[in-house]
């Protein structure tokens, strides 16, 4: 029965993953002929991209961010849900738009929330006078830029999050918190003492999906930042070297680093929070 399922993710997932660490071993450019073998030398010359380190420290305050913010929204929207909300049902279904949006799509959304000249956020925080005039939200070489960026991502991954997370609190048994109720315990308590406990295997997916989401940020990052520097992540470098500089073995290399320090740091996540649930 699940033949058919080992299939697609072999053709799909596998066999991908297998052709593009076969070709980082070669050097692959359309404009200096055929291919040739270089062993590990693109693995090498990755460690002298000049935007390496910018990438780098990118990517690691987009994974900080999103991965804090979307768990944190997530779980808390999944809580609300689970609470015997009215018209919960259309509250998800309404939730979900944003993670239906292509990743360009939200982009150009967010372009337009962030522009400098008639941007909504602009609008809205100037007729709240918490501003006194039109602020640059994107290149503007800070730390902020890189959280407003990832406010996108954030918004976009929230709704898969909080299902996920919402699946796993409707597996625990009512009769768990009934019992709390009798015995006296508050709501805070029960929060910690029987939803995040039992909640563990869903939260460990939703965490690790956060992170692979978080670390390959790409859309978000090319449609408001363009070429510039600051806010380039790890896969807009990727995509340069491989698309811009045509280099695509020391691109293949980049993505098979990339790829193996993402389950790495999977693996991390997965170990430090997923226990085994018994109800």
């Amino acid at each position: 029965m699940i033949a058919p399922t080992i299939v697609v993710i072999a053709l799909l997932a596998l066999v991908p993953v297998a052709i593009t660490f076969a070709q980082s071993l070669f050097r692959v450019d359309p404009l200096l002929g055929p291919s040739r073998y270089v062993g590990l030398g693109n693995y090498s010359a990755i460690l002298h991209t000049p935007t390496l380190h910018t990438a780098f420290s990118n990517t690691l305050l987009y994974t900080l961010f999103g991965v804090a913010l979307s768990m944190l929204l997530g779980l808390v929207f999944a809580v609300a849900l689970h609470g015997r909300v009215r018209a919960s049902g259309t509250l998800l279904a309404l939730a979900m738009l944003p993670w239906a949006l292509p990743g360009v799509v939200a982009g150009v959304i967010w372009s337009w929330i962030y522009d400098p000249n008639f941007g909504v956020l602009n609008s809205f925080l100037k007729s709240a006078h918490l501003i006194s005039h039109y602020q640059i939200w994107v290149s503007t070489h800070s730390v902020e830029e890189i959280l407003v960026i990832s406010l996108v991502q954030v918004w976009q991954f929230t709704p898969l999050a909080t299902v996920i997370i919402l699946a796993s609190l409707q597996a625990i048994p009512t009769e768990l918190y009934e019992a709390a109720n009798i015995d006296g315990a508050s709501s805070w308590r029960q929060l910690r003492r029987i939803t995040l406990p039992l909640a563990r295997p869903g939260i460990t997916i939703a965490l690790i999906e956060s992170i692979i989401v978080s670390t390959t940020i790409f859309d978000p990052v090319y449609v408001l930042n363009q070429n510039a520097l600051s806010g380039e992540s790890l896969v807009s470098t990727v995509y340069y070297i491989t698309f811009q500089d045509l280099n695509f073995g020391q691109g293949y290399a980049f993505s098979v680093v990339l790829t193996l320090g993402i389950i790495a740091l999977s693996a991390c996540a997965a170990a430090v929070t997923y226990r085994k649930v018994e109800f």
